[in-house]
C-alpha cells in the first residue's frame, strides 16, 4: 500500500531554543543515539525557564556530513538566559519549510521519501543553510516508541 502524507508549506520565524546537542553518524541515530538524549531532554524540562510549548519538544538537525550530523532535543523559549548545564541555546532564522505529519503506523522512511519528492515535483530547492531538517515531537509521546508520530519539517530555498 502506497503511503501519502499531506505536504504544505509553512514559514516559521526565528525563534530561541534550548536543549541538548548530540552529535554521530546516521547509523548512531538509527540504533536510538537521539531516543536516549529526547528522554533525557524530556526528564531535564523543569531547568529550563520561559519555555512557549511545553507540550512539544523540537527536534532540530543540522550540518549533515558525509555519515552523519547534529541534533538538538530542545524547546522553543522566549529568552535565551539561565542555560541549565550541559545544554546549548539555538536560533534558527527564518525559513519557510514543506511540512508534513507522520502518523503512528507509517514507514518513516516513506514518509521523508513523500515529503522531498513533494519538494521536487513542486520545483523547489532544499535550503543551502546549516539547518536541515526540523521535527515536532508530542512531550507527552514516549521516546523510546518504535512507532512514533511527529511533524517533518524540511526548510527550502526562497
Amino acid at each position: 500500500m502506497e503511503q501519502k502524507n499531506e505536504c504544505m508549506l509553512v514559514t516559521k520565524e526565528s525563534f530561541r531554543a534550548i536543549g541538548l546537542k548530540w552529535s554521530g553518524t546516521f547509523a548512531e541515530a538509527g540504533a536510538g543515539g537521539i531516543r536516549l538524549v529526547q528522554a533525557e531532554m524530556k526528564s531535564r524540562m523543569n531547568e529550563i525557564k520561559q519555555v512557549v510549548n511545553p507540550h512539544i519538544l523540537l527536534g532540530l538537525s543540522y550540518h549533515v556530513t558525509e555519515d552523519g550530523f547534529t541534533h538538538y532535543s530542545a524547546v522553543e523559549v522566549e529568552q535565551m538566559e539561565d542555560i541549565p548545564d550541559g545544554m546549548a541555546s539555538i536560533t534558527p532564522p527564518t525559513l519557510t519549510y514543506a511540512k508534513c505529519e507522520h502518523r503512528r503506523g507509517q514507514n518513516i522512511e516513506a514518509s521523508y521519501n513523500n515529503i522531498y519528492a513533494w519538494i521536487q515535483d513542486r520545483g523547489y530547492s532544499l535550503y543551502k543553510g546549516d539547518i536541515t531538517h526540523y521535527e515536532e515531537y508530542p512531550m507527552n509521546q514516549d521516546p523510546q516508541s518504535e512507532d512514533p508520530e511527529f511533524v517533518i519539517m524540511i526548510p527550502i530555498g526562497t
